[in-house]
């Protein structure tokens, strides 16, 4: 059945993929970002087509990590200035590529298939207007939120033409670090599930003994280090602040307080762990 799933939903972003190409060959004339951007909506609008004919939003959890490969790719091989510099891809590419198939890995590892949807979903469809709370919240959202939060690489691999220099090295190795953090987390949590005697437990060893999501602090990194590889290229982009600070936020204000809530209502002892662990930052615990 698992398999089954996933070969449905390779076939769907096949065809997103597909119908996304056809938009970007209609609109070459346009701005490469807006281009890009109608063609990432109009896959979001497929994948949607699919979630709701199964009515299983979580059809749509892969594209945050599938969608910004082509993507990236794409910028890289046809950038506005014409000017392709390999150093440059390659700094950039490394850890964009790694976060993507690491992330992918690990919803295929957690997804068991058609009938598995993520409670976030379930809950937020139980809501009034569900149909445009899946449609805007669920899907169109977090693309706008990717797309911004992409927007560096289209400056420093499309647009700009400086050579990069030691803080390119820097930051992308940053980069690179802050996915191996949430590699070592996920890993950690997912080892954590195997043990049938943990049902119901919530995980307080490894990096969750100091904060309660360390995975996510990983991601909030990952994209602030996409932003300092460009502004290591020029100063000038300064402003882009506004696309991990989204990302930021949303991961700080709304995703951990959601899983926080689950976790108060279905785990005991955890309101005693929220207290005594920091969110985000691995921190040494709380002194009460």
């Amino acid at each position: 059945m698992k398999l089954k799933a996933l070969l449905i939903c390779l076939l769907v972003y096949l065809l997103a993929f597909g119908c996304a190409v056809l938009v970007c060959i209609n609109f070459l004339q346009l701005n490469q970002w807006f281009m890009i951007l109608l063609g990432h909506l109009t896959a979001t609008l497929v994948v949607f087509v699919a979630s709701s004919i199964y009515k299983n939003s979580s059809f749509y959890d892969p594209f945050w990590s599938v969608a910004p490969i082509p993507i990236a790719l794409y910028i890289s091989i046809y950038p506005e200035s014409e000017i392709i510099n390999t150093e440059k891809i390659y700094l950039f590419l490394i850890p964009i590529l790694f976060w993507a198939l690491r992330l992918t890995f690990n919803w295929i590892r957690r997804w068991e298939g058609l009938l598995d949807e993520d409670f976030r979903y379930i809950d937020l469809k139980s809501l009034r207007f569900s149909r445009l709370i899946d449609l805007f919240g669920i899907h169109i959202y977090p693309t706008l939120q990717v797309n911004l939060s992409l927007l560096p690489i289209y400056f420093a691999l499309s647009v700009n033409t400086n050579e990069v220099n030691i803080w390119t090295y820097i930051f992308s190795l940053f980069t690179f670090m802050a996915v191996i953090l949430e590699l070592i987390s996920d890993n950690q949590l997912w080892k954590f599930k195997q043990f049938s005697e943990n049902a119901g437990k919530f995980i307080e060893t490894g990096l969750w003994k100091y904060s309660r999501h360390p995975n996510y602090l990983g991601e909030i990194l990952f994209w602030w280090g996409i932003y300092f590889m460009t502004l290591s290229l020029d100063l000038n982009y300064w402003y882009l602040f506004v696309c991990p600070l989204a990302m930021n936020l949303m991961f700080s204000l709304k995703t951990c307080s959601m899983m926080d809530e689950r976790s108060l209502l279905k785990r005991e002892g955890y309101k005693s762990y929220m207290d005594r662990t920091n969110q985000l930052l691995i921190l040494p615990k709380k002194v009460n």
